[in-house]
């Protein structure tokens, strides 16, 4: 089992940046896959950035050129840095570990972005 809690959501006004964060309560370093995804209101949740062990990423398309992800295996932790924000980006982000088998998901932190 992996815990995952998420921190860093918050306010900020439309081009402003945050900085997410996610902590994992083991090492990270052989989990294949580490993810932030976001729900807004109405809508599915969504894929936001992934990074794989080895470091590749994929992005989702509305957020590429403004987000960045990484993850630091020694501190078991995965960061999203969201620049440029803009209102649509407003939703509940959540952290995800993928480990072939198993799927763990942090409780969620807000991010609102004001026009």
């Amino acid at each position: 089992q992996v815990q995952l809690v998420e921190s860093g959501g918050g306010l900020v006004q439309a081009g402003g940046s945050l900085r997410l964060s996610c902590a994992a309560s083991k090492s990270i370093a052989s989990i294949n896959v580490m993810g932030w995804y976001r729900q807004a209101p109405g809508n599915q949740r969504e894929l936001v950035a992934k990074i794989f062990s080895q470091g590749s990423t994929v992005y989702a398309h509305s957020i590429k050129g403004r987000f960045t992800i990484s993850r630091d295996n020694a501190k078991n932790t995965v960061d999203l840095q969201m620049n440029s924000l803009k209102p649509e980006d407003t939703a509940v982000y959540y952290c995800n570990a993928n480990t072939h088998t198993e799927d763990y998901w942090g409780q969620g932190t807000q991010v609102t972005v004001s026009s």
